[in-house]
């Protein structure tokens, strides 16, 4: 694959940060705006569905499960020749929670090569204030070396992110300007931070 390939279909924009960044709130916001589909994070519906949070033998489900519907939305999106498609978090996310919380490495592989699919990734800065959120939330305390985990693996991927700052409309239109100020079927060769 050369640098300068256009990307054909609608577009994944990865929305990616530590808990609490507000991914959710700003993947929801971005495909109103653009008026196309985003994909919730898997992760969410399997805590509400088991009333727990996944054990580390499940860690492989949650990635492929958010891969799937990721794919799924994409497709739809292409069906309705819609640009773009949000993803709330990605499948790299579980793999540092992986190694993060179970000193799981494993799915490093995987979750590297399925990145490679994203024209744009968000990383969301750690501005806005921790709040507790069920059984999703191990602290403000793991924000930090979540965070520098992320940045290490898209620098190490050499993946096309932009960081993004403030709260509320400002987090919105941060990233709108970011996404209106590039050429997403170029983003291969782009690298903003």
């Amino acid at each position: 694959m050369t640098a300068n390939r256009a990307i054909q279909g609608p577009q994944l924009i990865c929305i990616i940060g530590a808990e609490s960044t507000g991914k959710t709130t700003l993947a929801r916001a971005l495909a109103a705006h653009f008026d196309c589909p985003w994909v919730p994070e898997y992760l969410r519906e399997f805590c509400d569905t088991h009333a727990r949070t996944p054990t580390a033998g499940e860690q492989s489900l949650i990635l492929e499960t958010q891969h799937l519907a990721e794919l799924a939305a994409q497709h739809n999106a292409s069906q309705l020749n819609l640009p773009f498609v949000f993803c709330d978090t990605a499948p790299l996310l579980t793999a540092i929670y992986s190694d993060f919380i179970f000193g799981d490495p494993s799915l490093y592989g995987r979750a590297r090569a399925l990145h490679s699919r994203y024209a744009l990734t968000l990383l969301l800065a750690t501005d806005l204030a921790w709040v507790a959120d069920g059984l999703q939330r191990d602290g403000e305390q793991v924000r930090a070396p979540i965070t520098q985990m992320i940045r290490c693996e898209l620098d190490t991927l050499a993946a096309p992110f932009a960081s993004i700052q403030g709260c509320g409309v400002g987090r919105l239109t941060s990233a709108i300007d970011t996404m209106n100020s590039i050429d997403l079927r170029r983003t291969r060769a782009l690298k903003t931070s």
